[in-house]
């Protein structure tokens, strides 16, 4: 029996980030006689560890896509490469293949934040204008609209202050770059209403999904039709709001 003993940053070691795991994939190949001759034995390897608690991704650079909204709050936006391990290198996508986009606030001192996207379109200026061509991503409060045309989602949250969006990349203003922008909020991370949540579509089930809290997606049937509250809630309620507008470059 052979015993090796190698890094896992090292030895073409891939590392994927998904969910609350962390996945590390390489093939051990022996090859006994020199290319072109085929290789003897090749067997794939993947390690598989659980998150620790609380870890966050090493990607976080609190320079890059910052934006200061109300009071004081901190806002990051990125694209992030298909492992979810840092930031992306090219801000070139085929069509149909996913587009990670990354997006939170800082704590700092405040109460606990939970990040909300609470609309996102894709644009052709950098500034959002009246004549500006625009295809919606997330409407209606937090919901990701599509989700339900094509396959984009959220992926399961590392931190309540970060939310990842795992945007399939679509037809849209072919030649022409493309900037999303998306409104982000800020909100107090044990209350969810029609107005504050993170929906995406489950194909499997024909439903909408709550993000965070599955067992409360009732909130997400207004996105088939529009997502208002009966009575506005008032300033003085105690929770935390702040809105920041965001764009990232495509």
């Amino acid at each position: 029996m052979a015993t090796f003993h190698y890094n896992l940053n090292g030895c073409a070691i891939k590392k994927r980030v998904t969910g609350k795991k962390h996945i590390y994939s390489t093939s051990l190949t022996y090859r006994p006689n020199r290319k072109p001759k085929p290789a003897a034995i090749s067997h794939h390897i993947k390690c598989v560890y659980i998150r620790p608690e609380g870890w966050i991704p090493p990607f976080l650079i609190p320079a890059y896509g910052s934006a200061e909204g109300h009071g004081g709050l901190v806002f990051h936006m990125a694209l992030l490469n298909e492992d979810l391990t840092g930031l992306a290198k090219s801000s070139l996508f085929p069509l149909g293949s996913f587009i990670p986009i990354w997006a939170a606030v800082d704590q700092k001192d405040h109460q606990p934040l939970l990040l909300l996207l609470e609309e996102c379109v894709a644009a052709t200026t950098p500034e959002l204008q009246s004549a500006s061509l625009v295809y919606p991503i997330i409407t209606n409060k937090g919901c990701l609209a599509d989700g339900k045309t094509g396959n984009s989602r959220f992926l399961p949250r590392y931190h309540p202050s970060a939310i990842l969006l795992y945007l399939q990349s679509f037809k849209f203003a072919l030649g022409e770059e493309v900037y999303i922008h998306c409104k982000l909020v800020a909100w107090d991370p044990e209350v969810f209403d029609i107005e504050k949540k993170a929906c995406h579509y489950i194909k499997e089930t024909g439903e909408w999904e709550l993000l965070d809290d599955p067992s409360q997606s009732d909130l997400c049937k207004c996105c088939d039709s529009s997502c208002k509250p009966r009575l506005k809630r008032g300033v003085d309620s105690g929770i935390l709001r702040h809105f920041i507008s965001s764009l990232t470059k495509l």
